[in-house]
């Protein structure tokens, strides 16, 4: 161990977030970070000769997961500031991705999201930190905590009871102009030859500091032949739909509300992603403008012609947004 980094060391500089320590504890330290399970609440994390004090795994949040642990991903202190940060160790993982026939193969690349980090530095859409190698080697992420909620939550959270009439004409408008701030950022990697990896709706938070959505989380890639951009582009039409319909639009809640509309739905007009959600949401809700409703058929199994890039979509949504009659909402 470093001697600057005695055991004494560590509990003066780690009292203020662990006053109740035992007389003659010894912390566990860790400067190789490859079995990360082994790292636990209370241990010491010392990477680029900086202390990290561990308070827990963070966990994840996606479809309702909320207790499934990331063991890769750490909450911790910076004994040398007091700041709590986001510490992401390595883990690698891949799968297959379908999406209308086209087929995805992705996979988790920590050198990518160290690289896209360094790319971003303070740009105000994305969350910042820096990355390090640890003493074997491994490229260890440490992000800069954002406080906030997700644009998601937010939407869900808002005003209860509300129909989506009233959300659509009169909060949407805002809604639409945090998403399309969004998609720019999205265009910024895309024209520096990066890919988001990721793009769904909990990876966009809303820092309650700056008021400006911020993406995280781009750990993954991805690989396909025709279009290297394809899998953030889908992604980017799951979120708008979500936005779009102040929540997904399930046939399984259209049954239960005995919605007339479902005699009119078919095949081409669900999501190309998730078949079981309504891309054309006109059919659901037929004060929804014909023009914003063709932006979401891009997006659905009956779509002939897909977004290649963000500047298709964003032309799209500009010219929606220039001319939209909804009323200015607060976000």
């Amino acid at each position: 161990m470093n001697e600057d980094f005695s055991q004494e060391t560590l509990h003066q500089l780690a009292s203020p977030w662990l006053a109740s320590q035992r007389p003659g504890h010894r912390f566990n330290v860790f400067r190789d970070t490859s079995d990360f399970y082994r790292i636990e609440y209370g241990d010491i994390l010392i990477l680029n000769n900086v202390p990290y004090l561990v308070r827990h795994n963070a966990k994840e949040g996606r479809f309702g997961l909320d207790d499934e642990v990331k063991f890769w991903v750490k909450r911790a202190i910076d004994l040398t500031t007091g700041k709590t940060k986001i510490i992401k160790l390595v883990f690698y993982e891949k799968f297959l991705a379908r999406v209308g026939g086209i087929e995805f193969e992705c996979f988790r690349s920590p050198r990518k999201e160290a690289r896209i980090l360094n790319l971003v530095g303070k740009h105000p859409n994305f969350m910042h930190g820096f990355s390090v190698p640890d003493d074997k080697g491994n490229i260890v992420r440490i992000i800069d905590l954002i406080y906030g909620q997700t644009l998601a939550d937010h939407v869900r959270d808002m005003v209860p009871g509300m129909s989506h009439e009233a959300y659509f004409l009169n909060h949407f408008k805002e809604v639409l102009d945090n998403y399309i701030e969004c998609v720019e950022a999205v265009r910024f990697l895309h024209e520096n030859g990066e890919k988001h990896g990721d793009v769904r709706r909990d990876h966009i938070l809303l820092d309650r500091d700056m008021g400006r959505c911020r993406w995280i989380d781009f750990d993954y890639n991805f690989r396909h032949r025709e279009n290297m951009y394809g899998y953030d582009m889908f992604g980017l039409g799951n979120v708008l739909m979500y936005l779009a319909g102040m929540g997904d639009v399930l046939i399984a809640d259209l049954k239960r509300a005995g919605s007339p509309a479902l005699t009119a739905l078919r095949d081409e007009d669900m999501n190309i992603v998730f078949n079981n959600r309504v891309a054309n949401l006109r059919k659901i809700y037929p004060y929804i403008p014909e023009s914003f409703n063709r932006i979401l058929m891009h997006f659905s199994r009956g779509a002939n012609i897909f977004y290649d890039n963000t500047i298709q979509l964003l032309d799209d949504l500009n010219e929606f947004r220039s001319g939209f009659p909804g009323r200015q909402g607060g976000i």
